[in-house]
């Protein structure tokens, strides 16, 4: 025991020094990490610093405290868009959390041209956000010359004002980011469905189970880890949209469609109050550091489990 214990701790310090191979993977992982740092690190942590300052025009003046975060705290539009940002969410579970689930199900169950139905679900992913709020600008234009207008003076309808309604301006932007995003978490879903077991299905079906008891003794079951996993990212992805308000409506009509990521855009770049808007971002990444945070701990869970 003795003679092989020495053996033994210079294996283990051999094992703990970095090898050849150690240092390939860091140095093709060191392009990566210098993007990193300075397009995501370093600017959330400048921002949150400067949220602290008085800024004229990008110049930083003198310490503040928690002065910018009072102003805008106190400010009766930052309320309203928070409201706002959370409507966005709350529309993107009605509208856009169950579909995927939906399709990728059906698609499933699809025994001939599954392939090619799998690639015109994934078409719309493809496309750059720009081009997707565009197409669906055009499509809900308030005159006659919009494709929705015209498909309802077909029906002897008179043309609707669709994204100047404030009622229904959110929910129409969440119908385009879902057929914009829908086929990424189709394809997910579609993946996790391969695991299932057929013989499951097979022996069901022997037992005179129909469709839909299918689904929810076998399918849901077995897909409810990674759902409650992508309802949790549906939360982050939608709770800092900016791009789609911004091209499609401007935030409006009357802010009613002004998330908290266009409040801080208008903030740096409008009205030239970056110190607001990186106190506007710091709130914005606090409230995603918390669901980010539960985001890992069902994370945890789900793969114990």
């Amino acid at each position: 025991m003795s003679k092989n214990a020495p053996k033994d701790i210079s294996k283990k310090h051999k094992s703990i020094l970095p090898t050849k191979r150690d240092f390939n993977a860091w140095l093709l992982m060191l392009p990566a990490l210098i993007l990193v740092y300075l397009f995501v690190l370093r600017p959330q942590i400048m921002g949150t610093y400067w949220s602290f300052f008085n800024m004229k025009g990008y110049k930083v003046q003198d310490f503040v405290g928690l002065k910018n975060y009072r102003i805008i705290l106190s400010d009766s539009m930052f309320l309203k868009t928070l409201w706002n940002t959370c409507q966005y969410v709350l529309w993107s579970i009605v509208i856009g959390y169950f579909l995927p689930i939906i399709i990728a199900i059906l698609l499933n169950e699809i025994v001939h041209f599954r392939n090619t139905c799998r690639v015109l679900i994934y078409f719309p992913s493809v496309l750059p956000i720009a081009a997707v709020a565009l197409l669906w600008y055009l499509m809900y234009y308030p005159d006659a010359g919009g494709m929705l207008n015209m498909i309802l003076q077909a029906f002897g309808k008179e043309p609707y004002i669709w994204l100047q309604d404030p009622k229904w301006t959110i929910a129409l932007i969440i119908v385009s980011m879902t057929w914009s995003g829908c086929g990424s978490s189709v394809i997910y879903y579609f993946a996790a469905l391969q695991d299932v077991n057929r013989e499951l299905y097979e022996a069901s079906i022997i037992d005179g189970a129909g469709f839909l008891r299918r689904v929810r003794t076998i399918t849901l079951p077995h897909i409810a880890g990674i759902s409650l996993l992508f309802l949790v990212r549906q939360i982050i992805a939608v709770f800092s949209v900016m791009e789609q308000p911004l091209q499609m409506t401007d935030g409006g009509p009357y802010n009613a469609s002004l998330t908290l990521g266009l409040l801080a855009y208008r903030y740096g770049f409008v009205s030239i109050k970056p110190n607001l808007a990186m106190a506007v971002g710091v709130v914005m990444f606090l409230i995603l550091a918390v669901i980010t945070c539960f985001y890992f701990y069902l994370d945890k869970k789900i793969d114990k489990a």
